[in-house]
């Protein structure tokens, strides 16, 4: 790879530089100093280029155009009462938004995107970048259609007013069904995901707002 030649190249200049005991003029600390700034950048640049291949943009949110197919299920469902809102801002970035109503034995609010498009296999974990509300959510998985259908959940915190990014692993995310923890049910598999989704539950009543930038599925 030309990046990697790059990055030996720099690397025996400095190591070139550094060898002899005989005293060193201005010109030869300046060309230590340029090569090991040089060999910084280069190894950085490998770096990125290793993040970047390891990560999958699966919705990017930062352009403010539609992305059509996110459908908002509450738990009016249910009987309850609470209401939430799916939208896409102009100015950049999704809104997840509503009130939470524990009126009705209701609950929840949540939001589900449609069927991915390609598949997940090989991939390890989401990637989040999230402005939240200092509530708890969770991000759910699908990997069967049908209203009745489990569906693996993981939970993340958000900080009031603050843009975070969360990882959450594959490995933990616990399957469930209507609220209720599953037994019995192997663990998720990155092939079989077919949709994603964000909930929020667990008695906090109220309105929230979480905001995202994108979603990302990573291999490592």
């Amino acid at each position: 790879m030309v990046i990697l030649g790059e990055v030996e190249g720099h690397r025996r200049r400095f190591l070139g530089l550094l060898k002899g005991n005989e005293k060193r003029s201005m010109t030869s600390i300046a060309n230590i100093c340029r090569d090991a700034v040089a060999l910084f950048a280069a190894c950085l640049a490998i770096t990125m280029k290793a993040d970047a291949a390891s990560e999958r943009i699966l919705f990017d949110f930062r352009a403010g155009t539609n992305s059509p197919g996110w459908q908002v299920v509450n738990d009016d469902v249910m009987g309850g009462i609470s209401t939430s809102q799916f939208q896409v801002l102009t100015n950049g970035g999704a809104l997840f938004s509503g009130v939470v109503s524990l009126e009705n034995n209701g609950g929840f609010a949540s939001v589900r995107s449609s069927v991915l498009r390609e598949s997940l296999s090989g991939c390890k974990a989401f990637v989040l970048r999230v402005r939240g509300d200092g509530k708890r959510y969770k991000f759910t998985v699908r990997t069967q259609s049908g209203f009745n259908a489990p569906n693996y959940q993981a939970e993340f915190m958000t900080k009031r007013g603050e843009w975070e990014e969360h990882r959450l692993a594959f490995k933990d995310f616990v399957p469930t069904f209507r609220g209720r923890v599953l037994t019995g049910v192997p663990p998720l598999s990155a092939a079989e995901i077919t949709s994603l989704g964000v909930l929020i539950a667990d008695q906090q009543s109220g309105p929230f707002q979480l905001e995202f930038g994108w979603m990302k599925a990573a291999t490592r």
